[in-house]
Order: C-alpha cells, then sequence, then structure tokens
C-alpha cells in the first residue's frame, strides 16, 4: 500500500508537467513542491538513506566464481542490492561500458532494478584524457577546448557527450571541470581544466554545461571549491589549498559561482583542505596526527559556504569516499556520516560493494547514516531537503518520466547510430585541429616536407602513441619510411642514436605529468641518465642529439604543455593537450593525429596557451605566456584577445 501511494503521488507530480508551458508554470508554483514534500514524507528513513548513497559496481565476483570482473551484463545479485537499499544511483566506469549495445542493456537492467524511483546512471565523461566509454567520441579535452577559445566548442563539446551518454541510458555526467589549473605542477587535473585563468574556465565551462543539459544530460561542476591549486593527488594523499578568502573567491571560486548562476544542476565536492574557509582539525585514522577537515566533510563549506553564501539549491556529490585523501584519514563509516552531516545531499561510492561478501560494507554505511539520524547527529529535516532535492533534480530532467521507458531494441537502435556517428567524429577532429597550438619554430622547421624515400623517426612513451603517429603520417605521406621506438624506462644509448643518423625527421611525444629536472645553476643537467628520470632524460637527449646532427626535430607535447620547459633549446615544438594514441583498432583521442596533420602541413593550428609555461632553468619567469601560439606560415604569433 505505501509503494502504491508514493508511486500515486510520483503520478500527481508528474500530471503537472504534461501541462502547456504556461499551465504548466503556474501549476508548479502551486502543486509539485507540496508534492514532492508529501512524497518524501511517506517515504521510510531507509528508503531516504538508500536514494543519498551512490556506490560502484565496477568490478562484480558472482558466487561460485574466483574472482571480480568488470561487472558489463545486470544480474540478480547487483539488482538485489539495489532493490534492498533503494539506491539512488550508480556510478559506471570503464569496465562497465565495453560496448554500445552491451551499456544500453546494462543501463536498462539497472533501472529495472528500480522501478519505484528511477535511478541516477553516472558516469565521468569530461573529454580527453578522462573518458570511460570504449566505443563513441572521445574529444579532444577541456584545455585543448581552452586552447581553441572557442565557445562554440565547448557548448558543442557538451551536447556530442550529452547526446551520446542519453542515447545509452546514462543521465548524469560528472562534468564540466571548473578547477582553474594555476599550479603547474598538479599531477591530478592538468588537461582536465579549461585554462589557469578563471575567466575562461568559467566561460568555457558554463558553454559546456549548457551543451549537456540541451540534451536533458545532467551537468556536475566539480571539484569545489576547487582543485586547481594543488600539487597532491587527492587519490592518494590530502592536498591543502593555503590561500586565503579574498584570493579563493576571485580564482577558485569564480567559476563555481557563475555556473550557479547559469544553473548548474550538481556539484561535486573536493577532497582538499581550505584552512580559509575551515581550519577544524581531526585526528587522522591513519597516524594521529591532527589534520584539518577537508571540503567534502566540511559543514563551513558545504552549508555555510555553497548553500548560504553561494546560493546554490541544487544537488551536491561528493567526490568518490575511497580516495585516499579521505578513506585513510577518516574511516569508511565515519566519513560518510561526516560528509552528510556537513551538508552533501549523495555520498558517491562510500563504501567497496564487489560481490554479496562484501556487501557487508555497504551495510555498515547503511547503518551508521540510520544511527546518525536516529540519534539526531544528522537532523531529520536536513535528510528530507537532501532528498527532495534528489527528486526534484530526477523530475526536472526527465528521470522520472511518465510516459514509460521505449522498448530496449529501439534504445539500442537509436544509440547504435548515435554513438561515435561520423557527425560526431567529424568535430571531433575540428576541435582538435582548432587548439594545436605552435610555440617554437625556429629555422622555418614546420611544417616537415619529406621526399620520397626519407625515413622519419618516431620516439615516444608508449606503442599507442608512437603507432597513433605513424598511421597519421601514412594516411598524409606515402613513399616514406617510419620508424618507431618506445622509450617509456629506457635511458638514451647507442642503440637510439644510430636510429638518428639513419633518420632524416624526428618527431619525439613528451608525456611529463610534472616536470622533475635536475637543474644546476640554471641548466638542467643531461648527465642524469638514470631510469627514473626517463620521461624527461630521454627526449631532451634525443633533442640535443638530432639536431646536433642536422635532423629536422620537433617536440610534441602530448599531455600537460607545460613539460615543453624541458625543452627550451627544441628549434620546433607544438603541443596537443592529449596523449591516448591508437589502440584496439581505434584512435582514442584526436590531439595526436591533429598535432601530426599540423607537422606535415595538412592542418593550421590555431591554439593558442590557455595557461602560462613557467621556465624551468629560470625560477619565476615566463617561458611562454597564457595567450601566447605561432602561425605556423609566417611565424608570427596568433591574437585571440584575453579570454
Amino acid at each position: 500500500m505505501k509503494r502504491f501511494l508514493q508511486c500515486a503521488l510520483i503520478a500527481l507530480l508528474l500530471s503537472s508537467l504534461a501541462l502547456q508551458p504556461a499551465a504548466r508554470e503556474a501549476e508548479a508554483k502551486q502543486r509539485p513542491e507540496q508534492n514532492i514534500k508529501q512524497m518524501v514524507s511517506s517515504m521510510s528513513l531507509e528508503e531516504k538513506i538508500g536514494q543519498m548513497l551512490m556506490p560502484d559496481f565496477r568490478n562484480w565476483k558472482k558466487k561460485g566464481e574466483s574472482s571480480a570482473k568488470g561487472l558489463t551484463e545486470m544480474n540478480d545479485e547487483v539488482a538485489g542490492i539495489i532493490e534492498k537499499y533503494r539506491l539512488g544511483g550508480v556510478i559506471l566506469f570503464a569496465e562497465n561500458v565495453t560496448g554500445t549495445e552491451q551499456t544500453v542493456r546494462l543501463t536498462d537492467g539497472l533501472q529495472q532494478a528500480s522501478p519505484d524511483i528511477p535511478l541516477f546512471i553516472t558516469i565521468d565523461q569530461e573529454g580527453g584524457i578522462v573518458t570511460r566509454l570504449e566505443s563513441g567520441t572521445n574529444l579532444a579535452g577541456n584545455m585543448a577546448v581552452g586552447a581553441s577559445r572557442s565557445s562554440k566548442n565547448a557548448f558543442r563539446s557538451g551536447k556530442i557527450i550529452g547526446k551520446e551518454l542519453s542515447s545509452l541510458g546514462i543521465n548524469v555526467n560528472f562534468s564540466p571541470v571548473l578547477d582553474v589549473n594555476n599550479n603547474p605542477d598538479n599531477p591530478v587535473i592538468g588537461v582536465r581544466s579549461f585554462s589557469s585563468k578563471p575567466e575562461l574556465t568559467s566561460k568555457l565551462g558554463i558553454q559546456m554545461m549548457k551543451g549537456l543539459q540541451d540534451e536533458q544530460m545532467i551537468a556536475t561542476a566539480k571539484h569545489f571549491p576547487g582543485h586547481g591549486d594543488t600539487a597532491v593527488d587527492s587519490h592518494y594523499g590530502l592536498p591543502l589549498v593555503p590561500h586565503n578568502e579574498k584570493r579563493l573567491r576571485s580564482v577558485e571560486l569564480a567559476p563555481f559561482q557563475k555556473a550557479i548562476d547559469a544553473g548548474i544542476d550538481m556539484i561535486m565536492t573536493a577532497h582538499v583542505q581550505f584552512p580559509a574557509f575551515d581550519d577544524t582539525t581531526y585526528k587522522s585514522k591513519k597516524d594521529g596526527e591532527d589534520i584539518m577537515v577537508p571540503a567534502t566533510l566540511s559543514k563551513k563549506v558545504m552549508t555555510d559556504l555553497l548553500r548560504k553564501d553561494l546560493s546554490f539549491k541544487g544537488v551536491v556529490v561528493t567526490d568518490a569516499l575511497n580516495m585516499k585523501a579521505i578513506s585513510d584519514n577518516f574511516g569508511q563509516e565515519e566519513a560518510v556520516v561526516m560528509a552528510v552531516k556537513a551538508g552533501v545531499d549523495i555520498a558517491l561510492m562510500p563504501a567497496q560493494v564487489t560481490s554479496l561478501e562484501t556487501e557487508k560494507n555497504l551495510a555498515r554505511v547503511f547503518e551508521a547514516l540510520l544511527t546518525a539520524v536516529k540519534n539526531g547527529d544528522i537532523p531529520m529535516e536536513q535528510i528530507d531537503q537532501s532528498v527532495e532535492r534528489i527528486l526534484q533534480l530526477k523530475i526536472d530532467r526527465g528521470i522520472i518520466d511518465h510516459t514509460g521507458s521505449e522498448p530496449l531494441q529501439k534504445k539500442i537502435k537509436y544509440a547504435l547510430k548515435t554513438v561515435g556517428s561520423s557527425k560526431h567524429m567529424k568535430y571531433e577532429k575540428k576541435m582538435a585541429r582548432d587548439s594545436a597550438t605552435i610555440l617554437k619554430n625556429d629555422k622555418s622547421t614546420l611544417p616537415f616536407k619529406p621526399k620520397k624515400g626519407d625515413t622519419v623517426l618516431i620516439l615516444a612513451p608508449y606503442e599507442e602513441q608512437t603507432a597513433a603517429i605513424a598511421k597519421t603520417i601514412s594516411k598524409i605521406r606515402k613513399n616514406i619510411k617510419v620508424v618507431e621506438y618506445r622509450f617509456a624506462e629506457k635511458t638514451f644509448e647507442e642503440e637510439i642514436q644510430k636510429k638518428i643518423d639513419e633518420a632524416d625527421y624526428v618527431i619525439t611525444g613528451s608525456y611529463v605529468i610534472k616536470n622533475d629536472p635536475v637543474v644546476n645553476d640554471g641548466v638542467i643537467d643531461d648527465s642524469i641518465q638514470d631510469s627514473s628520470k626517463w620521461a624527461t632524460a630521454f627526449p631532451r637527449a634525443a633533442m640535443k642529439y638530432a639536431q646536433a646532427n642536422g635532423k629536422k626535430f620537433v617536440l610534441m607535447s602530448l599531455r600537460n604543455p607545460y613539460d615543453t620547459a624541458n625543452f627550451e633549446e627544441a628549434e620546433a615544438v607544438i603541443a596537443v593537450y592529449g596523449f591516448k594514441g591508437y589502440a584496439n583498432g581505434r584512435f582514442r583521442q584526436p590531439n595526436i593525429p591533429a598535432g601530426v596533420e599540423a607537422i606535415f602541413g595538412k592542418a593550421k593550428p590555431k591554439g593558442t596557451l590557455p595557461v602560462d609555461i613557467p621556465s624551468v632553468t629560470r625560477p619565476g619567469e615566463t617561458l611562454y605566456p597564457y595567450g601566447y601560439g605561432l602561425n605556423i606560415k609566417n611565424g608570427k604569433p596568433l591574437h585571440k584577445g584575453g579570454s
């Protein structure tokens, strides 16, 4: 009877949405809010808590199996857990989404396990280096869009991602990233950010948000209050941002405030300490040391700053609570209780559940929240408000929909036509070409113009990167020899010298997450050739040897453009903002091909830097400033204005 009443309330709520727009607006002012409150009041505390939990089922070990593997097909065990805890949502990872038809079947199965209140089915599909879909359009990524300075590219990125995810049955994207990446040593954000400037980050992030929402996709701004100025990855440690409140409001918070004003649906928290907003200490469970509470677990940040000060009315979701910044220091159950107590609405990945045996982890978190509410540690009113926000968003974005679900085969057919469509792939290539940035072209090294029989040597860290460069060259130039060499964890020895001697042109891809060269008296010490320094030492040695022997050489920065400062002596430098290459029969990102096309004169790179690149050898100086980029044809700077 109770379940019937809840369904009836949902139907009543949705009846107002079936009205004509003008009537619907008038009706909405009178009834839906009240009806949502009625619906929430009819739910048990257990059902409310369930709506606030969002675990992953990345890997699953079925009863009788020896090990866990990626959950790609729905099964009764997972369905039973969703139903038992009345879960509000799940997050998918690459292990779950290996093909288009497979993903549609999986999301359909997940929703069938929650017939009363449909699930948030979420994913991190940022574009660029953080993509989960094994099929589909990968796009060039946020910093590449920043290099293009194009609002149209940002909107189009959101729209393509939103359309593809929606066709697959996914309704929440944990994007856009609104972190302002103003720390070149940031190990986790980097090219996931649009820019080091809050103005450009805001402009492009909001356009991506609008593109997602245009496809009824829930957009999520992350990582609040900002993960851009950190040198620690919160997956492995607890970062701290030491700036004062004035600076944080003008830089880190600015994109989030603008996104809130523009109508962002969700905001994801950061596991980062912000003493300017909350310097409360907690005794770490890891080592007993006093540590400051990170934003995710801080009421001063989640409620006082985000809700009251910035006036955010939407849904707040934590970043994954299994990240070491949280799990090592606070413990599983206590972290979830602290997060909800701080004011978040959804606890993401609150416990590891990979089998029926490990279901007890989720049960402990569930019981801890129930106890916290029953003993008054978390007010019931706060729980009700969170569930109201969750249900309101599910209605606003059509997740709770009275029209019913389309037949599965129809969904599959539409998804197969949509995901990775030729139209989307065309835009993907164009956006990558718009972003490629020429930073140096001494002696008119570029474009390369090899003659018949010439040899091009490709040096890059990994096979998929050399393969991407080689395959692109093969489409551009025939009758030339291409030699590939992978240098990850290798030192520069006689073998590679011989390959350079035999080459006419050398393309070297650099993949440096964080600059770490040894600098003595303002000069990089190239005598360091141990394997731990391979990411900078090997390509530097190749550059020096090739240029000393009259070879045409170009350095292609594959990831964070900051690494170009390690190669100041290079005669030609291009940044492409993405390292994924060619694997499993497909290009995993369009960035490397776009860079190769520019190198061989088949595309005109239009990108300008969305960040400053500091000098490695002259601390405090800027090597390449924000907005810098060269016209490959005449070597003159391109000008695209401030933001």
